[in-house]
């Protein structure tokens, strides 16, 4: 997208600009993270990825199609960019868990042996067993495998790429690692892109190759976790944070207790540093 503007409202006395100027180019196989405070503009701006809203300003191509296009066939690009919104378990409606899934490939008119191989490829890679599943009452299942059930649903249409909307919001850590997981294993195997809306720092830091922070509908900067996440001033001034291992390794250096050893992500390596320090 380049220097996309888009208005709630549109043409009436009540319009108001959502986002304004936003250039923003999502490289095939990356994992890219979306930051920015509630109401920065973030989920406006993902939902031009695959069309769901049209820019009034400026220019989205999508696989080279111009989004702006009268004739876009948008269906089309919906099925190459799976979207997952937030809270996606509550766009479940069928009554069996494998129905439910099924969806989307049965309006695909897919012969019915595809199907059911769609159906267990997304359960297994959402750690949902196919046979101890299929058949369970969708509405009878936890809140963390009812998310997995709407996000195979979405990966069993096959997509090339997933746009993903504060995807563990509301989960358990273990449901949360289990979803961390399956991005990763769908990137890992499939070169898939993702596009990742968080307030989980950890999870950016751990997910993503580049991440972008958006501030009052319009990108502030776009870098690495490690470029990001070593400006915590910059972030809080945007309401924003960094993982906490981040801050906890930088207070310690601000204290004198560690010397300068960088912008630290992962609690694995906050671990090796102190390792490193307890045997100097």
């Amino acid at each position: 997208m380049h220097d996309v503007g888009y208005f709630y409202m549109h043409d009436t006395p009540l319009q108001v600009k959502a986002i304004h100027d936003v250039t923003l180019d999502v490289r095939q196989g990356e994992i890219i993270g979306i930051i920015g405070h509630t109401g920065s503009g973030k989920s406006t701006i993902i939902q031009h990825f695959n069309a769901l809203l049209r820019p009034h300003e400026g220019n989205v191509t999508i696989f080279e199609a111009d989004a702006s296009d009268p004739k876009l066939d948008a269906l089309s690009i919906r099925r190459r960019i799976g979207f997952v919104f937030q809270q996606s378990e509550a766009q479940l409606f069928e009554h069996y868990v494998g129905d439910d899934i099924a969806y989307g490939p049965r309006n695909l008119k897919l012969p019915r042996e595809e199907i059911r191989e769609r159906v267990r490829r997304a359960m297994e890679i959402v750690g949902l067993a196919f046979e101890a599943f299929k058949d369970r009452i969708t509405f009878s299942l936890s809140g963390g495998q009812m998310r997995r059930v709407a996000i195979a649903g979405v990966l069993a249409l096959e997509p090339e790429a997933l746009v993903l909307d504060e995807p563990t919001a509301g989960l358990d850590p273990e449901g949360r690692d289990q979803l961390l997981e399956a991005f990763l294993t769908l990137h890992r195997e499939q070169n898939m892109t993702l596009m990742l809306v968080s307030h989980n720092m950890e999870e950016l830091a751990r997910l993503c190759h580049r991440i972008c922070v958006i501030n009052h509908g319009t990108v502030v900067t776009i870098g690495t976790p490690q470029e990001i996440f070593s400006q915590p001033d910059r972030l809080r001034e945007l309401g924003l944070g960094v993982p906490a291992v981040t801050d906890a390794i930088d207070q310690l250096q601000q204290a004198g207790i560690l010397g300068d050893v960088g912008t630290v992500l992962t609690v694995e390596e906050a671990a090796a540093v102190l390792q490193e320090v307890i045997e100097s």
